[in-house]
C-alpha cells in the first residue's frame, strides 16, 4: 500500500474536484494534483531516487508541499518531514541522519551552505529545476509498496541527545487515517482542510483522509496561523476543518469574541498537542458552538490514541461533564490502552501511571536506534512518557509529563536541547531550563543560569548565542541569573526548586 495510490484513485474518481487551494484560489484540481505528483515522482527517479530512499521536505506551508510529498511516494521513497521552524543546522542534522538523497526546500530556509558536501541533492521548490520536474512525463502508477514499508520518517526531539527518527509504515498511516472517520469526524468531498499549523506535523497528517475523500486542501495566504484570516477564510470557503493547538484555539476564540464571529463556515476544529484548560474549551463552545473535537497522540502513535468527540465536548447535561471535558477522551478504535507502573504492571483503576499504547497505530521503531526502540517498546506496548489515569468508563486524564517537555504554542521544546546550546557559551557554567505558564502560548521557556566566576554575559548576549545554535522558538524568553543552581545531596540540579521560584506565571 502506497499513500500515492489514494491520490491516484481520487483523481480518477473526482478529476475535476478542486484539490489544492491558496486561500480562496484553486491552483489544481485532483487530476492536475495527481499529474504534478506523478511528474515529480518521475523526476525523482530520473535523479536516482529508488524505492526506500528518503526524500526530505524542509519548507513552510505551501500547496506544492503536497505535490512534493506525493511525488516522493510515486517514486517509492519515504518522506522525511522537517519542522520549518527548526534552525538550519538542526534541519541539516536530520537530513544527514536520515541519509536523505534529496531535500525539497527554499533558499530562505538556509540549507544550501550546510549541505555543500553533495551527499544530498537540494531541490529549490521555487527554482527552475523543480518547475521543470512538474513537466516530466508522469509515472503511470505509484511504485507498489508493502504495507509495512516505512513511508514517513518523523523526527521527534528526545529529552536526551539528538532527535530520534520515528519510523511509520503505510499501515500505520492507514490505521490513523481510518480512525479519523470512525472516532473524530466525517469527511465529504465538499469539505476543506485548512493548514494553519505546520504541514510537517499533525496538521499535515490529516491530508490523507481528505485526499481519500476528494476534499479541498487550503493553505492560507499567510502560510500559518492568523486568527482573523482563519475566520475570514472559513466564512468564505465553508465546511472548513483544521487541526489546532490549544493556544491557537484560545487566540481564535478571543478574535471571535472581539469581532462578533461565531465561527461561521468552520465545520470542525480538532485540538491537541498540549494541555487544553477546561475554562478555555468551555469559552470556545460558548462562543463558536459544537465544532470541537479533542485528540491525543504522539509522533510514535500519531493522532489516534484517544479522542473526545464533539458531542461530549459540547455536552453540559451529563453529571460528570466537567471531569470528562478535563480528560483526553476515550481510546480510539485502533488503539489499546493501559495505565502501567514502572514495571509494566497495570495500576488500579483510577490510579496514576504511565500511558501505554499498543496496536496497528504504533511505530515500528526508531531509525538506527534499536536501544531507544527497546526502551520505549519493551514488551509490545509503547511507553508514551505521559502520566495519566483511566476511570471506570475508560476516560483518560493526563496528570503530568514524565519527560520535561515544554509545550509552547503546541510545539514541543525539550530543555536538554536548550541547555546544551547555552552551555556552549564560554561564560555559562551551569544552566537549567524550565517551563512557565504563559497566557497565550501555554508555556514559555525560562533559563536559570549560573555564570563562570569572573565572566559576564547578558540576557541579550545569550539570546543571540541561542539563535546561532537552535531554532528561534526554542530560545528562552526569560533568564534568571544565579550564583549557583540548587542541587540535591547527589549533585542533581533541583528543577522543582527552580520551578517553585521562577515557574509561576
Amino acid at each position: 500500500m502506497n499513500p500515492a495510490e489514494w491520490l491516484d484513485r481520487t483523481a480518477h474518481r473526482l478529476p475535476r474536484a478542486p484539490a489544492l487551494m491558496a486561500g480562496t484560489q484553486v491552483v489544481a484540481d485532483y487530476a492536475e494534483f495527481r499529474r504534478r505528483a506523478a511528474a515529480i515522482g518521475a523526476g525523482l527517479q530520473a535523479r536516482g531516487v529508488t524505492q526506500g530512499d528518503r526524500v526530505a521536505l524542509f519548507m513552510k506551508n505551501r500547496t506544492d508541499y503536497l505535490e512534493a510529498l506525493y511525488g516522493a511516494w510515486f517514486a517509492g521513497a519515504a518522506v522525511v518531514p522537517i519542522n520549518s521552524k527548526l534552525h538550519p543546522r538542526e534541519a541539516a542534522w536530520i537530513v544527514g541522519d536520515a541519509r536523505a538523497s534529496v531535500v525539497f526546500t527554499t533558499a530562505d530556509m538556509g540549507l544550501d551552505d550546510l549541505l555543500a558536501d553533495g551527499a544530498c541533492r537540494i531541490l529549490d521548490a521555487d527554482g527552475p529545476e523543480c518547475a521543470g520536474m512538474r513537466h516530466e512525463t508522469p509515472l503511470a502508477a505509484p511504485v507498489s509498496l508493502d504495507p509495512q514499508a516505512m513511508v514517513w520518517l518523523f523526527y521527534t526531539s528526545g529529552t536526551t541527545g539528538r532527535p530520534k527518527g520515528v519510523m511509520l509504515s503505510a499501515g500505520n498511516l492507514l490505521t490513523m487515517t481510518l480512525s479519523y472517520v470512525v472516532d473524530v469526524d466525517s469527511v465529504e468531498h465538499h469539505d476543506a482542510i485548512l493548514y494553519a499549523a505546520p504541514m510537517s506535523h499533525g496538521a499535515g497528517l490529516y491530508n490523507f483522509i481528505h485526499v481519500l475523500r476528494g476534499a479541498r486542501h487550503v493553505v492560507p495566504p499567510s502560510g500559518g496561523f492568523d486568527a482573523d484570516e482563519v475566520l475570514r477564510l472559513a466564512a468564505t470557503l465553508d465546511h472548513v476543518s483544521m487541526f489546532a493547538a490549544p493556544t491557537m484555539v484560545r487566540r481564535l476564540v478571543d478574535r471571535a469574541q472581539a469581532t462578533g464571529s461565531h465561527g461561521e463556515g468552520i465545520k470542525t476544529i480538532v485540538y491537541g498537542g498540549g494541555p487544553m484548560y477546561v475554562a478555555d474549551i468551555i469559552d470556545a463552545v460558548d462562543q463558536m458552538g459544537p465544532r470541537f473535537v479533542q485528540i491525543y497522540g504522539q509522533g510514535e502513535a500519531p493522532m489516534a490514541v484517544t479522542a473526545l468527540p464533539r458531542h461530549m465536548v459540547a455536552d453540559r447535561s451529563h453529571p460528570g461533564w466537567r471531569q470528562r471535558l478535563g480528560s483526553i477522551g476515550l481510546a480510539q478504535s485502533a488503539a489499546q490502552l493501559r495505565i502501567v507502573d514502572a514495571t509494566g504492571t497495570d495500576v488500579p483503576q483510577g490510579g496514576v501511571g504511565e500511558i501505554a499504547v499498543a496496536g496497528a497505530l504504533v511505530m515500528s521503531g526508531y531509525w538506527d536506534n534499536p536501544e531507544a526502540t527497546a526502551k520505549t517498546i519493551p514488551d509490545g506496548w509503547l511507553r508514551t512518557g505521559d502520566l495519566g489515569s483511566m476511570d471506570a468508563d475508560g476516560f483518560v486524564t493526563l496528570h503530568d509529563r514524565s519527560k520535561d517537555v515544554i509545550i509552547s504554542g503546541g510545539t514541543n521544546i525539550y530543555p536538554r536541547e536548550v541547555e546544551e546550546a547555552l552551555l556552549l557559551h564560554p561564560a555559562v557554567h551551569e544552566v537549567a531550563v524550565i517551563g512557565r505558564r504563559h497566557p497565550e502560548w501555554g508555556e514559555e521557556v525560562v533559563a536559570c543560569v549560573a555564570l563562570v566566576p569572573g565572566q559576564a554575559a547578558t540576557a541579550d548576549q545569550l539570546d543571540a548565542h541561542c539563535l546561532d545554535h537552535i531554532a528561534r522558538f526554542k530560545r528562552p524568553k526569560s533568564y534568571a541569573f544565579l550564583e549557583a543552581l540548587p542541587k540535591s545531596d547527589q549533585g542533581k540540579i533541583l528543577k522543582t526548586t527552580l520551578r517553585d521560584k521562577f515557574g509561576p506565571a
